[in-house]
């Protein structure tokens, strides 16, 4: 075999491999359209190193349409506009030096259910690609509804209904305008914020969401929601 030879059948077996990953992936994707996610690779961390973790699944039906529109208001105002990436959002932090992040919605979904946590390029590449076969193949309800059950909100406490349950006693339905907006203000940083004992920076955040959900509410920023 030549050189021109072996280069054709490396190339051919990298064009093989890559189909082979994009399938494996797009398969992966397509599954959990339909299947709650067990977890991901920081919650299984978080289990290991804690003993125990509190995660109960709730349907975006059992869960009280105001902590959706708040979560919108807090991270992802475009959310219901956009295909994945806020270009809008971006285009501001490189205006600003890069000086924070603009991740959306989808991005952070796809980051605790397909990846790890981290900064590195090839995790953010990785994000990127499968951020677009989810917004290809789920629903906006579908990837909110997946996003609010496995967020964390407190060391060891991930999804809104465990969430609900911890610091205010209550279900994932029955939350309260002010007390989504508190959820909602601790992320992305819980393990430093307390939804339930709030310090004066987390009631102000949360008196900003509260305003956020209600205006995207009327003017149409929030009709995705609700399928």
């Amino acid at each position: 075999m030549g050189i021109a030879d072996g280069l054709r059948w490396i190339r051919r077996w990298v064009l093989r491999l890559s189909a082979l990953v994009f399938v494996l992936l797009l398969g992966w994707v397509l599954l959990y359209r339909f299947i709650a996610p067990p977890g991901g690779l920081f919650m299984l961390q978080e289990y290991r190193r804690l003993g125990a973790i509190q995660q109960d699944w709730v349907p975006l039906s059992q869960i009280a349409p105001v902590m959706a529109r708040s979560a919108v208001a807090a991270e992802d105002a475009n959310f219901c506009r956009h295909w994945g990436f806020d270009m809008s959002a971006i285009r501001q932090v490189i205006e600003a030096g890069g000086a924070r992040g603009a991740s959306t919605i989808s991005q952070q979904t796809v980051k605790n259910v397909f990846l790890w946590h981290g900064r590195d390029w090839t995790r953010k590449a990785l994000e990127s690609g499968i951020t677009l076969l989810v917004e290809a193949t789920w629903s906006k309800p579908r990837i909110i509804e997946v996003y609010l059950n496995v967020a964390e909100f407190d060391e060891g406490v991930f999804g809104v209904q465990a969430a609900a349950a911890h610091y205010f006693g209550t279900t994932a339905a029955e939350l309260s305008p002010i007390q989504a907006a508190r959820l909602a203000a601790i992320l992305p940083a819980p393990k430093t914020r307390n939804a339930a004992d709030p310090s004066d920076f987390v009631r102000r955040r949360a008196s900003s969401i509260m305003d956020g959900a209600a205006i995207i509410a009327r003017d149409g920023r929030a009709d995705c929601l609700s399928g």
